[in-house]
């Protein structure tokens, strides 16, 4: 038997992909967590082989989430799911220790064999992404200006161009308005950008949104 724990804010999201999961004999859903205040504490008490851990979270992002993990629970196999395309966020999670990567929108029958390939000690890679992975190692792409933003600057770049005010990113983010605030500007620096207009076109030319 597999047991999974799923991380995901989403209640609803959450509930379909443990209900595709439990058409599988083999796995067993032993927890579910809204956020990493959650998942820690189901950790203390349930068996998990597989976490299905949501990249993007309130509180402490999903890579935020696993470089803890890495280090508290090294053994547990990190699948991170999201509703964004593989090839913004594939690479970055799996560089940051990730032993997967699945769109929460694809195909059912793709998050059942990404847990039983996990559990059996082994990387899940969509064919796109071993490409994608093949094509750094042979012929690294320049790092993209993007590239270099920490996770919090990142999605804060992609709230702002989804047309989403300070205070309801902070609002989402669980974060201060002066915090987001911060990472604006971070982000506006790095990018050597001017205002929120700018930001937007960059995402839009980047495919970020």
């Amino acid at each position: 038997m597999i047991h999974v724990v799923l991380c995901d804010d989403h209640a609803v999201l959450r509930r379909g992909i443990r209900d595709t999961l439990l058409d599988d004999p083999d796995i067993s859903v032993t927890a579910e967590a809204a956020g990493y205040s959650e998942l820690r504490e189901a950790l203390r008490h349930v068996a998990c082989d597989v976490l299905l851990l949501d990249i993007n979270m309130p509180g402490r992002s999903g890579l935020e989430v696993l470089a803890s993990l890495r280090e508290t629970h090294p053994a547990i196999r990190v699948l991170m799911v999201s509703m964004y395309p593989e090839d913004q966020y594939a690479l970055r999670c799996l560089k940051a220790g990730a032993h997967g990567y699945a769109n929460k929108a694809g195909d059912p029958g793709a998050l059942i064999a990404a847990v039983h390939t996990l559990a059996q000690g082994r990387k899940y890679l969509t064919p796109e992404v071993a490409q994608m992975m093949a094509d750094s190692l042979a012929e690294p792409a320049p790092e993209l200006p993007h590239e270099t933003l920490s996770e919090r600057e990142l999605q804060t770049l992609v709230k702002i161009a989804s047309g989403k005010r300070l205070s309801d990113i902070a609002e989402e983010l669980m974060l201060s308005p002066k915090t987001v605030s911060v990472y604006r500007a971070r982000v506006l620096e790095k990018l050597k950008l001017s205002n929120n207009a700018e930001l937007t076109v960059y995402a839009i030319r980047n495919q970020l949104v």
